[in-house]
């Protein structure tokens, strides 16, 4: 299966440098238009995995395997939204501060035979508090923008973070143990 071609349905560069860790160069890099609205009362877990299919089923590759991923940043059943503007990054940041959260990446793999498989990955991080200044200058570096929970564990954000339990791969947006247990399952020769 390993010469089958993969791929990855996904607007990230993140997932994409992390797929490059694997070793994986995807065939093609295809951005699914999906409605990401949160159905009423939907609780986060539920709502990454049916966002990591939806992405998957959105990009059809015959004779392909489709990758898709969401990532979810809550705090309890609260579903923080991709920060698009200053006031969402700023609003995030002052529920995460010194604050546990969970942060959820849902995968999902399509074969070329229509077999779907997923995983799930749960991480949980707790937040230093953050002063005024420390918010300030985050958002000023632009780098929250289009981030589930306003910021990026792989940045500055990264100084923020006093525990992380879980997939640190999982909360930069696609979890590599998982990730290559799925590929595994298909015959995938990974290292």
């Amino acid at each position: 299966m390993t010469g089958t071609p993969l791929v990855l349905a996904s607007s990230s560069p993140r997932r994409l440098m992390l797929l490059a860790q694997l070793g994986i160069t995807p065939a093609r890099v295809v951005s699914p238009d999906i409605d990401e609205t949160p159905l009423r009362d939907e609780q986060p877990r539920p709502y990454a995995q049916r966002m990591a299919r939806g992405k998957a089923a959105a990009v059809s590759e015959p004779g392909a395997f489709v990758l898709a991923g969401d990532t979810v940043v809550a705090v309890g059943r609260r579903i923080l939204p991709k920060a698009e503007t200053e006031q969402e990054a700023r609003a995030c940041l002052k529920l995460l501060s010194g604050r546990r959260h969970h942060v959820l990446t849902a995968i999902a793999l399509t074969a070329p035979d229509g077999r779907v498989v997923e995983r799930l990955s749960e991480s949980t991080v707790i937040f230093n508090r953050l002063t005024q200044p420390q918010v300030d200058a985050y958002v000023a570096s632009g780098e929250w923008q289009g981030k589930a929970g306003g910021y990026a564990i792989n940045g500055v954000a990264a100084s923020f973070i006093r525990f992380l339990s879980g997939s640190y791969s999982g909360v930069v947006g696609l979890p590599l143990f998982e990730t290559a247990q799925l590929l595994r399952g298909f015959g995938w020769a990974l290292p």
